[in-house]
């Protein structure tokens, strides 16, 4: 995890996420956490996977883990993934659609290509976020809700396609319930347009996925695979040098700084020590029909 220069003036810091391999040409990028940042806004985990072009028979097999103090959210760019969890919940997500897990007290799930992609093989590329609970939600009823893509507010103007996947944005709400103030929204422009990123959240910061962008009226730009995090209550215009996809990210910050350890996020050491016992001990819920399990790290 590294940082790039810069001398924008809005900009805090361009943060660079190394590449990482998990075999059969599978890659991450893992934006957040970083030593460099731990969050923006909520969001306390940033993940971008592939893009791949997985061959008939091959495919993603994330096996039942647990969660605890976060929600997870999904959202794809190309392909499809197969999520079950111990609520019972089994559900296809798809480009453009929104899985919202709330891990709470304690949830498990797991993440596979669903039969009919194994078969014949395709591509996959999306995002998968964690957002970490305010502390009076920690220990909430955990949930499971799914959105069409058509549920996900969109609007178009002058070059510019922006769907907010969950918060608040330029006049649109997400459908997707949340715990706190957010931002996350999918920006598509093309080469030339430009986007206003207005100052009505705390914290803001752009994931670009594809393409170029730069700060209209500074020199240097942004390229794909590059956080940048801005300061607050900068009035900023981005502009694509190149057709670009970028992720809007953001919100208030939590009050209390939070713990992480695999897969669980606590503002309580404790309560991360009693989550990674009752992993160990057997004391989730399980995934029904599927006995497969990731172990506790050691």
């Amino acid at each position: 995890m590294t940082l790039r220069e810069t001398d924008i003036d809005a900009v805090d810091m361009i943060i660079l996420p190394p590449v990482r391999d998990l075999g059969d040409g599978f890659t991450v990028r893992r934006a957040l956490p970083s030593a460099h940042q731990r969050m923006v806004g909520p969001f306390i985990f940033f993940d971008e996977f592939g893009p791949i072009t997985m061959r008939a028979g091959d495919g993603m097999d994330v096996r039942p883990h647990p969660h605890i103090g976060l929600a997870t959210v999904s959202y794809l760019l190309e392909g499809e993934i197969l999520h079950r969890d111990s609520l019972g919940s089994v559900q296809t997500i798809r480009p453009g659609e929104v899985n919202w897990m709330t891990a709470g007290r304690g949830i498990v799930h797991s993440e596979r290509t669903g039969p009919e992609v194994r078969a014949s093989g395709g591509p996959l590329f999306g995002l998968q976020t964690w957002v970490a609970l305010p502390t009076a939600h920690e220990e909430t009823a955990p949930e499971f809700f799914h959105h069409g893509a058509a549920e996900i507010p969109q609007a178009e103007a002058d070059g510019v396609t922006i769907r907010v996947v969950a918060g608040t944005s330029d006049g649109m709400t997400s459908p997707v319930r949340t715990f706190s103030d957010m931002l996350y929204a999918d920006v598509a422009l093309a080469e030339g347009a430009r986007y206003q990123l207005k100052a009505e959240h705390i914290e803001r910061a752009v994931y670009v996925i594809e393409g170029a962008i730069a700060v209209e009226g500074q020199e240097g730009g942004f390229a794909a695979g590059e956080l940048v995090i801005f300061k607050p209550d900068a009035e900023i215009v981005l502009r694509a040098t190149d057709p670009a996809r970028i992720m809007l990210v953001g919100g208030e910050p939590l009050a209390e700084p939070r713990n992480i350890f695999w897969n669980f996020v606590s503002s309580s050491k404790d309560r991360i020590d009693q989550a990674k016992a009752d992993w160990k001990q057997g004391r989730f819920d399980r995934v029904p029909g599927d006995s497969e399990f990731i172990p506790l790290p050691e």
